[in-house]
Order: C-alpha cells, then structure tokens, then sequence
C-alpha cells in the first residue's frame, strides 16, 4: 500500500522540486554550524559559481532554440 503512494508521488511536481541545489540555496541558519570568515567566503563563492553556471546553461539553450 505505501509503495503505491510513493508512486503517485512522483510526476510533475517531483520534477520542479528544488533539491540540493535549492535547499543549499533556501535553508535556514543552523545555530550549531561553525561560522567564520572563511566558511562564509566559501559559501559565497558556491553560490555564485553555481548561479554562473545555470545562467550560462540557460543562455546556451535560449541561443540553441533562437
């Protein structure tokens, strides 16, 4: 019975989830997470290199189907 609940769970709206990219975007602050200058900086370069990334994968379909 649990199998196929888990089944129609799965479709379109499993497909926009965000996932890890999302989460490691929109996640809450983590009291017990060590906070430094160092890891904000790394955290920050993540974010921004992966934010690069999904606009050059973005500008490359556009250019594709254009």
């Amino acid at each position: 019975m649990e199998a196929n609940k888990e089944d129609k769970k799965s479709g379109l709206k499993e497909f926009f989830t965000l996932g890890e990219v999302g989460n490691y975007f929109f996640r809450k602050k983590d009291p017990n997470r060590p906070s430094n200058i160092n890891i904000k900086m790394m955290h920050g370069v993540n974010k921004l290199s992966i934010f690069i990334f999904l606009m050059a994968v973005i500008y490359l379909v556009l250019k594709r189907l254009l």
